[in-house]
């Protein structure tokens, strides 16, 4: 576990200038038809299995090969898992747990094998996946927005002759 702990620690310092403003055309509700903004992705963040493997070889002393191995263990031991319906602790990273709700029936007989919903697995991350997430600061690429926060320089504010601003003595 120590060793995936390099991958989360610098995350509380980067600065996300991931997003910028797109105009779409609401399709529902009260404000249907009327032009909205909107922050999107300009890239997806997406980080492969590939680089997840070669970031911990760099900063472990794990072969390449020790890797793949451990992540396909961890697959075949994770689907063993939910097979199984059961849930699986992950250290400082995540746990979850295979969840299979019921329908609820009118009459006790009714309740059977055709009751239960579809399964599904719920994430439940731990503190320092949570503090990294809330520690992410998120800039939004708008240029509109940054036009209006330039203030124009007001005729006699500051800087006028009638208002020279600070003055030095």
């Amino acid at each position: 576990m120590n060793a995936l702990r390099p991958i989360f620690k610098n995350l509380k310092t980067l600065n996300y200038d991931f997003f910028l403003v797109k105009e779409s055309v609401l399709r529902v509700g009260p404000r249907k038809g009327q032009k909205a903004y909107s922050a999107v992705p300009k890239a997806p963040s997406k980080f492969s299995a590939a680089w997840l493997v070669e970031r911990i070889v760099r900063e472990t002393s794990l072969s390449e090969g020790d890797v793949r191995n451990v992540l396909i263990t961890l697959k075949n031991i994770t689907r063993e898992v939910v097979s199984l319906g059961g849930s699986l602790d992950l250290g400082d990273i995540f746990s979850f747990r295979t969840v299979i709700n019921s329908k609820m029936e009118t009459n006790e007989k009714d309740v059977c094998a055709e009751s239960l919903k579809k399964p599904h697995i719920v994430v439940a991350w731990k503190e320092p996946v949570r503090k990294a997430l809330k520690d992410i600061q998120v800039e939004v690429d708008n240029p509109a927005r940054k036009k209006s926060l330039t203030p124009n320089p007001s005729p006699k504010g500051e800087g006028s002759e009638e208002n020279p601003g600070p003055q030095v003595g």
